[in-house]
């Protein structure tokens, strides 16, 4: 008999809605009480980004992470006016994280996506996925300016992003849901992002995403 992944989260959640829940979340760096299953559609709003280019079209080479500097990103999101950005690279899973500057919250996200993509050198920034936000209201002006190509998830479809998701679960053992992210500094972020790229990955060989990082950043540099 054959159970899947999904039956077995599916019964633990359950349980843990009961007399379980303390014990089981107390063990989950995200504490989580509900899980959504990977093929449960979220209700999302219209679409407010001007000519979005969809994931369909990403270059096959980012959806197997086979060529390195293919990223995602979203925001994590403090009490309702506070937030910042996270990127995470799908081939190495190394994080970057940005504050957020005062003023309209797209000029915001644009200028904190491009402070931190072009600190890489070119072989590193191919390609960027998020979500239909309207904090992506200005991905035009942001290619145009970087030259990084920006892909939108489909509509209530946060797993097309599946890495950055995940990241953004393990950052919540920092950054708790309800805390305002107002005064965090960027010292602040850099500390937890090298913590996180300090861990080393089954799905790197063991390897941790600096490590995979500085691989490519030599590679580049020797080519």
């Amino acid at each position: 008999m054959q159970i899947s992944h999904e039956t077995i989260y599916v019964s633990l959640y359950v349980q843990g809605r009961g007399s379980l829940r303390a014990e089981l979340t107390k063990h989950l760096r995200s504490r989580r009480t509900y899980r959504r299953a990977k093929n449960e559609i979220r209700r999302q709003g219209p679409k407010m980004l001007p000519d979005p280019i969809m994931i369909s079209e990403r270059p096959a080479e980012a959806n197997d992470r086979a060529v390195p500097g293919h990223w995602e990103g979203d925001l994590l999101l403090g009490t309702p006016t506070t937030a910042i950005g996270t990127l995470v690279e799908r081939s190495t899973r190394y994080v970057m994280l940005f504050t957020l500057t005062r003023g309209p919250r797209a000029e915001a996200v644009r200028e904190g996506i491009a402070a931190s993509i072009v600190k890489l050198p070119l072989s590193l920034r191919r390609s960027l996925t998020w979500d239909q936000g309207a904090e992506m209201s200005q991905h035009q002006r942001f290619t145009v300016e970087t030259g990084v190509a920006i892909y939108f998830c489909d509509p209530g479809r946060p797993w097309q992003r599946g890495t950055n998701e995940n990241t953004n679960g393990l950052l919540r053992q920092y950054f708790p849901k309800g805390r305002t992210l107002a005064h965090v500094t960027q010292a602040e972020l850099d500390a937890v992002a090298d913590q996180l790229n300090g861990r080393p990955r089954e799905t790197l060989g063991w390897r941790t995403p600096a490590e995979a990082l500085t691989e490519l950043l030599k590679q580049s540099a020797a080519s």
